[in-house]
């Protein structure tokens, strides 16, 4: 697999695939979101704004470098509440308010090992296929937070037939969708990284799109409504190679 990411001199802890992302997007004030962050990073703009997103997907074949997928553990889904940043040095990268699963194992192993997090929820995802049975035509999302604070979603896309495309080098699609580094803070409040590497999302924009929505009030960004995002995107996923966490210098 050629990443779009540099991989040379780069450990791999392990591998996945993320598949059937969708990507909502609102566009909000800087300063509502810049006293959520820690000590060392930014938000990042586009176009003036800051970009609060919501994507939902379906996490597969999860594992260590040295095991093989485990059926009943390797899959579960995800749906993860995320803005875009830079560190002290100009490090672009992502940082997650909150990232929401149906796997208790994999919310135990991520706030433990990645510091990320995580809370369990009870969650669904059905496709319905094209004519052909190949792409999908019609996805519904859902999710309900077991644990506090509070949220949880429904969302049904309709999406064109149409092949999924990469995105522009330069457009707000680009800056949304390609990014292949996250922050997190230790137990300590030490800033970390973690880097992925993966082939560019081909994307779609869907034709229709509806449902409700209260993950970013649950960070107390209210009033975000589906139907109101400013920006929707459709990917059927990427295979994935993840570095380990890394101490910001």
């Amino acid at each position: 697999m050629v990443s779009s990411e540099t991989e040379s001199d780069t450990s791999i802890v392990g591998y996945q695939r993320w598949a059937l992302l969708t990507f909502l997007h609102w566009r909000v004030a800087a300063e509502s979101l810049q006293g959520m962050l820690p000590s060392g990073l930014r938000i990042q703009q586009f176009d003036g704004s800051a970009w609060l997103g919501v994507v939902p997907f379906s996490m597969e074949r999860v594992r260590p470098w040295w095991s093989p997928p485990v059926p009943g553990v390797s899959w579960f889904l995800e749906t993860n509440v995320r803005t875009y940043v830079v560190d002290e040095r100009g490090v672009a990268g992502v940082w997650f308010f909150s990232l929401d699963a149906n796997s208790r194992l994999a919310v135990n192993l991520a706030r433990t090992f990645w510091h990320l997090p995580y809370k369990l929820a009870a969650m669904s995802l059905r496709v319905e296929r094209s004519h052909d049975n190949t792409a999908p035509a019609r996805i519904k999302y859902t999710g309900l937070r077991k644990e506090s604070p509070a949220a949880g979603y429904d969302l049904t896309m309709d999406l064109p037939d149409a092949e999924p495309k990469p995105a522009l080098p330069g457009t707000l699609e680009h800056f949304l969708v390609e990014r292949y580094l996250l922050f997190t803070t230790d137990s300590k409040q030490r800033l970390r990284t973690g880097r992925v590497h993966h082939q560019p999302y081909r994307i779609i924009t869907p034709t229709s799109i509806s449902g409700t929505q209260s993950l970013t009030s649950a960070i107390g960004c209210h009033d975000l409504n589906i139907t109101s995002a400013d920006h929707v995107a459709f990917s059927p996923g990427v295979d994935v190679r993840i570095s380990p966490l890394k101490q910001v210098p």
